[in-house]
């Protein structure tokens, strides 16, 4: 009896140890390319063309970086891209959460048109015609911050994540808090907002992504270069990167002038931090707002 229970503890150790191996073993590839990134970025341009990427590069330059903050047009699309985060966000997920309890409130006689509406944009849409149309014409929002906000400011989505889980709380708070003489405001900003935090909290992040990582916008409705995101400023940079090397015959010359390798892989460390470090903020909201939101309902 004692050897077998020996054995046993010998197999769940010899399990336990396979499984963090392995996860080791899968997290180091899931942060080998972001290591390749960080480290190349201070890697001169003769050592990237001569040796490729390399872990530990054997010779080190800040070039790239200060190429890259030699000009000012890096800190207007860091200033564009963090207001249009940090307000599109905010006014994303209150839209969202507002109209998301109506949909999932049992007393609004609309709402099953209004989900129907909602369902229908998610299959069908206007196309790019009629989008462009819309907000540049219509809203005359052409080159216009607020053209990088408005359209996403509704994601049907992430509002039927947040209706199934204003559907799982009890309605009875609602009667409740009626009783007492609240209106729906009241109850919506002092009652379910507050229970609602976790779903709210994943809402927030999906949407944050979306808005930071957005060029598809500034592409079509914005011309003027003071207010180019970062997004659409790194396209530009890497198209005229490539244009000038392609026209003027000889890379390898250029690259000696402009690190163009090491230029890319700044750019991308300097502009991925802000929304990496909002991972961490929101983490503890992120797997419980995610399984509240849909799996009740």
């Amino acid at each position: 009896m004692k050897q077998a229970k020996i054995w046993k503890n010998r197999q769940e150790i010899a399990f336990e140890a396979s499984v963090y191996t392995f996860l080791a073993l899968f997290a180091a590839v899931c942060v080998l390319p972001f290591w390749l990134v960080v480290m190349n970025s201070f890697a001169s341009e003769r050592n990237i063309n001569v040796n490729g990427f390399e872990i530990v590069p054997n010779e080190f330059s800040l070039l790239a970086y200060e190429f890259l903050f030699a000009g000012e047009q890096l800190f207007r699309s860091y200033g564009v891209t963090l207001f249009v985060t940090a307000v599109g966000t905010s006014l994303a997920v209150l839209v969202s959460a507002a109209y998301a309890y109506v949909l999932a409130h049992p007393k609004i006689r609309i709402r099953g048109l209004l989900g129907f509406l909602t369902y229908f944009t998610m299959i069908f849409g206007a196309g790019l015609v009629g989008f462009y149309i819309t907000v540049g014409k219509v809203l005359n929002l052409h080159d216009s911050i607020w053209a990088l906000i408005f359209p996403y400011l509704l994601n049907p989505f992430y509002a039927f994540i947040l209706v199934s889980y204003f559907r799982s709380l009890p309605f009875e708070l609602n009667e409740a808090a009626t009783i007492d003489g609240a209106n729906e405001m009241t109850i919506f900003f002092r009652m379910i907002w507050p229970v609602s935090l976790p779903v709210i909290a994943t809402v927030a992040l999906f949407y944050a992504l979306a808005y930071w990582n957005d060029w598809y916008l500034a592409l079509l409705f914005i011309d003027n270069p003071d207010l180019h995101p970062l997004q659409i400023m790194i396209r530009q940079l890497l198209s005229n990167i490539n244009a000038q090397s392609y026209i003027g015959g000889n890379a390898m010359s250029y690259a000696v002038a402009v690190p163009s390798t090491g230029l890319q892989l700044a750019t991308v460390c300097v502009t991925i931090g802000p929304i990496v470090l909002l991972y961490p903020m929101l983490q503890k909201y992120y797997v419980k707002g995610i399984m509240l939101g849909s799996v009740k309902g």
